[in-house]
């Protein structure tokens, strides 16, 4: 943690996320009289923003001993971090930490020994599963240092997970493929009331946000490629369109593309869209789909930005050789002059431009998401020793809580089915 001078500032931010997220509200409320998490340590791998401090609250207000450490070294609000250790959370996590720093913050929460991991990206259970399997990398020694003797413990009281994000949830369901997940995992990232809301609408939201407060540029006019147009780059592309810019989509999935293109959205490849693009986002959870051949045939001055949850997917390894000159012109914006004399501007060092350039979500979105990890974690505990260690859905009576919670959160009435429409739905005897 960064500076505990920080925590007035980040008790107001928490207090004003608290009030946009009334759901979650409802569960804190519930969790401290029933303690569905007495004794029972949660290590959680998140971005640490004011509204990642309203889960570990709930959470320890159900009776949770919480560790929390950042999934991004570039996403913490430091003045969050610092008002959750002041109210005596375990807190390990700053802006800014390099790859060292940020694999033995991921050890300190592991040196806790969990009973439920919580994951945005699967670096924790990840690290966990490669200390198992005993597979060498750079990342898992940092991870080794700080538990040192607990290795072979790690497994010994871990009774499940979540996991918050597209990315991994394609990690984890790798893992499950080869047989090698150790222990159940829920997928919180394909919950409808996650996926249909959060994943479009808020990274929508938030990743033009990042991209604008960190270049006060002008959107309306402009010509913005995607790259992806899945559930967050779809998203991106409607609320780019709405600020009035002229969206080009660029797909290797015929069905996302055909959608994009009746959607009435310019559908191109790469190559092509590099030629003519001032705004560049990409939204794919793959790597290096924007690269050497594409920074080539740019224009003069475009922007760079990555939505996606690792900083892989803008090759800045070739950013970096095409360069004779490379410009550290805000925390958020580094220009690299390319041989040809053109500038090129990557926004947070190819990382989620949401979180490290804005403040990421807003609260009123994140309050689904995290009501759904609040309520897998207490199915986690209640199905104990019950669930197969796979990556699983969220079940759908949990999802369908959290969307009815928030319509009523929102003063939104819902229509109830008559019995005679209930018989209707249940029967196939009625017909034409």
């Amino acid at each position: 943690m960064k500076d505990l001078g920080l925590s007035s500032i980040g008790e107001k931010k928490i207090y004003w996320a608290e009030r946009e997220m009334p759901v979650l509200r409802m569960i804190m409320e519930r969790f401290s009289k029933e303690k569905p998490f007495k004794n029972i340590r949660i290590g959680a791998c998140l971005h640490i923003t004011k509204e990642t401090a309203v889960l570990v609250k709930t959470l320890r207000e159900g009776g949770a001993e919480v560790y929390l450490c950042a999934s991004n070294p570039l996403s913490t609000q430091d003045e969050v971090a610092a008002a959750l250790v002041k109210d005596g959370f375990n807190v390990f996590g700053w802006r800014g930490m390099d790859q060292k720093e940020y694999y033995e913050c991921i050890g300190h929460v592991l040196a806790s020994r969990p009973n439920i991991t919580i994951d945005d990206g699967a670096d924790l259970v990840t690290s966990i599963h490669k200390i198992k399997y005993n597979i060498p990398s750079r990342e898992i020694t940092y991870v080794k240092n700080i538990i040192s003797g607990l290795r072979e413990e790690l497994l010994e009281n871990v009774i499940g997970g979540s996991e918050e994000t597209t990315t991994g949830v394609y990690r984890l369901r790798s893992l499950s493929r080869e047989g090698k997940l150790l222990y159940p995992v829920i997928a919180v990232n394909d919950a409808l009331s996650k996926s249909l809301f959060d994943n479009p609408i808020g990274t929508g939201q938030s990743a033009l946000d990042g991209i604008i407060r960190a270049t006060n540029t002008l959107i309306a006019g402009k010509e913005v490629v995607i790259v992806g147009f899945g559930r967050v780059g779809s998203g991106i592309a409607y609320r780019a369109r709405g600020l009035g810019a002229r969206v080009t989509i660029v797909e290797v999935d015929p069905i996302n593309a055909l959608k994009a293109v009746m959607d009435g959205f310019n559908v191109e490849s790469m190559s092509t869209a590099s030629k003519h693009g001032d705004i560049f986002i990409t939204a794919t959870g793959n790597i290096n789909v924007i690269r050497r051949e594409h920074f080539n045939l740019m224009k003069d001055g475009v922007l760079l930005a990555n939505a996606g949850h690792f900083d892989v997917e803008i090759s800045k390894k070739d950013l970096e050789e095409l360069s004779i000159r490379v410009e550290r012109v805000t925390d958020c914006i580094t220009t690299y002059v390319l041989k040809n004399g053109r500038r090129i501007n990557l926004l947070a060092d190819g990382r989620l431009v949401n979180l490290a350039c804005a403040e990421g979500h807003p609260s009123a979105v994140m309050d689904m998401s995290f009501s759904l990890q609040a309520l897998s974690a207490e199915y986690i505990v209640r199905n104990r020793g019950k669930l197969p260690k796979e990556v699983i859905n969220v079940p759908r009576e949990i999802d369908l809580a959290v969307a009815s919670l928030k319509l009523k959160s929102m003063g939104v009435e819902l229509e109830e089915l008559t019995d005679e429409q209930k018989k209707y739905l249940e029967s196939w005897h009625l017909g034409t």
